[in-house]
């Protein structure tokens, strides 16, 4: 029978209590964690969000129905006790916060009973991912998982703290929104009022922050949800939070500048990490050439060598025909790995294979200087040193190469760089390596659409010297825009927006859009360009990638309170789901549903 709390008021959480407070008595609250019955004594681990406390009971001190109450907690009951502060009799436990304290019991309420938890709350628990997300609210209670939770709270509070002392007026922007399609799948949301017509849940809130720099209102700044309907990775969720900020009278310098110092902040505050300033910079370019990702790993090396020269008029056809076609062909040196079995070099390739390649070429270089090489019967001695040379290969080295189009070849040997270092044990995991990525290009071709889309988003100003070649070469245009990468992901994204209405236009245009579709779209923001616009540009993070990368969770899952899976459902209140026919009828709402070929409905 679960008691009240009348007359009881907790006085401290369980590891607000120190040896300070020896000698007096105090009230805590909170989960029982562990009970240990040693016939006239019992234990009790006591766990609330702040730590573990112990609690003894001795039944001539607490009296017989505290005692007994004592001996019936289980797992996860919830308690108040009132004793009296004591120095530890026992061996100090040097892994608590409270290791050298424990509180004598003189009254005991238990305030809730628990069954038996479908699995143990407790740090770095084994149990399938599927089973603690099913169970989010035990889950949430495990000490790591609420140290992250609570390291999120701190984050938010020192991003807000820093910005408004940097003169940012904190806004919210609407979550019901006119769908602009240019980007990811929009999530729709129905209107009663308006049958046929949907809202749209915000991407992000890029146009509404544009406008706020129309308003006047200087420098912004939201923690603000966003929402994509796209696939599921480690570090990507249906709905997340972005740090979101818009500066106006600004360049991209003054931008890098205000961020630099809110992640030194950030850093220091949270977890003490001094981040070194200013941050390395590195161009696009450079970075695809040498490490074949926009958001490159710099803890180890490894780095690409483009080797089409030295392979140029050789005997192998795979890479003279890429060559050929206007592509590349490009090697990675992994260190010491000549031995590598020939089953892990063909796993290497099946990856290889499924980043887009059509093969791997591998080239081994035996201790006593002979070469093992899948192409070796095509090329003459003198080319194959050639080649090993510019890879600066030595004795005891792999030389792993792929020959395409640039895009296909940065893709495939960064996608086998990443998975060799972590393979080899070649990433330091204790560092924290951030990273500036500039000088995007404006434009990425779309071999699905046929066409040329946004590299960043279509509000992003190009390079003026780069902007004569928009008609003729719209590839070559370089965007005023800027990454910041931690340790290989990308934490945020930001650009110099267009404030010109022309520019604006012109832009749509290149993007396939009409005057026409581009003004039914983006009428409200073209109209608001009439009227006087600063030059603007901004920068959003995402929240929840930033605290998994400050925390070391494997996925951005460990630090959101209640995250989706793969297929965006939730496992913890089954949604989505179906509504009544009623809701439907109300909104004008028909479904037509496709059999999938298993006869499954989707």
């Amino acid at each position: 029978m679960a008691e009240t709390m009348k007359g009881l008021k907790r006085t401290h959480r369980c590891t607000e209590v120190s040896n300070q407070n020896i000698g007096e008595t105090v009230t805590v609250m909170g989960w029982v964690a562990k009970q240990r019955n040693k016939g006239g004594i019992i234990f009790v681990d006591l766990r609330d969000r702040s730590g573990i406390l112990q609690i003894i009971f001795e039944e001539d001190k607490c009296g017989a129905e505290s005692f007994a109450k004592a001996e019936k907690m289980r797992s996860e009951f919830v308690i108040a006790v009132s004793g009296k502060v004591c120095k530890r009799e026992g061996a100090v436990n040097e892994n608590l916060a409270t290791g050298d304290i424990e509180i004598v019991a003189e009254q005991v309420r238990i305030l809730s009973e628990s069954e038996t938890p479908p699995f143990p709350v407790e740090e770095n628990s084994k149990t399938k991912e599927e089973i603690r997300l099913k169970y989010r609210y035990l889950d949430l209670r495990r000490p790591d998982v609420q140290r992250n939770m609570i390291l999120r709270s701190k984050i938010c509070a020192e991003v807000r703290s820093f910005l408004t002392e940097e003169g940012f007026l904190e806004i919210e922007t609407p979550i019901l929104n006119k769908s602009t399609p240019e980007g990811a799948r929009d999530y729709l949301v129905p209107s009663r009022v308006h049958p046929g017509s949907f809202y749209a849940l915000p991407q992000s809130p890029q146009l509404f922050k544009q406008l706020l720099m129309c308003s006047g209102y200087d420098r912004y700044m939201q923690i603000a949800k966003c929402f994509r309907d796209e696939d599921l990775r480690a570090d990507r969720q249906p709905e997340f939070t972005q740090i979101d900020m818009e500066l106006s009278f600004v360049d991209e310098e003054d931008v890098m500048d205000v961020n630099e110092r809110l992640i030194a902040h950030v850093c220091e505050k949270a977890i003490g990490l001094q981040v070194s300033l200013p941050l390395p910079r590195m161009t696009w370019q450079d970075a695809m050439d040498r490490f074949g990702s926009d958001k490159p790993d710099t803890r180890f090396g490894m780095e690409l060598t483009d080797v089409s020269d030295v392979v140029a008029g050789c005997g192998f056809g795979v890479f003279t025909s890429a060559l050929e076609n206007g592509g590349s062909v490009r090697g990675i040196n992994v260190k010491g790995q000549a031995a590598m079995p020939r089953k892990k070099i063909d796993a290497l390739v099946d990856s290889a294979k499924g980043n887009g390649a059509k093969g791997l070429a591998y080239l081994s270089i035996q201790e006593d200087g002979s070469y093992k090489s899948s192409f070796a019967k095509f090329m003459t001695e003198e080319e194959l040193k050639a080649l090993v040379d510019a890879m600066g290969g030595e004795a005891g080295d792999l030389l792993l190469f792929a020959a395409d189009r640039n895009k296909i070849v940065w893709n495939v040997l960064g996608a086998l760089r990443l998975e060799l270092g972590h393979s080899l044990g070649l990433i330091d995991e204790d560092k924290f390596n951030f990273l500036w990525i500039t000088e995007f290009p404006l434009l990425e071709w779309s071999d699905e659409e046929n066409r040329f889309m946004a590299m960043h988003h279509p509000f992003t100003m190009p390079m003026e010297e780069d902007w004569q070649y928009i008609d003729s070469d719209p590839a070559r245009v370089r965007a005023k825009a800027y990454d910041i990468v931690l340790n290989g992901v990308e934490l945020g994204g930001g650009s110099v927006r267009i404030h010109q209405n022309d520019i604006q236009e012109k832009m749509f245009e290149v993007l396939g859009f009409t005057k026409e579709s581009a003004w039914e779209r983006f009428g409200f923001l073209l109209n608001a360009f009439k009227y006087g616009v600063p030059p603007h540009a901004g920068l959003a993070y995402g929240l929840d990638r930033l605290v998994m990368l400050l925390v070391k969770a494997d996925s951005i899952r460990e630090v959101i309170a209640f995250p989706k899976v793969k297929d965006a459902s939730c496992l913890l209140t089954d949604a989505p789901g179906p509504v009544d026919k009623e809701q439907l009828d109300e909104l004008q709402i028909a479904l037509n549903l496709i059999e999938k070929e298993d006869g499954a409905e989707e």
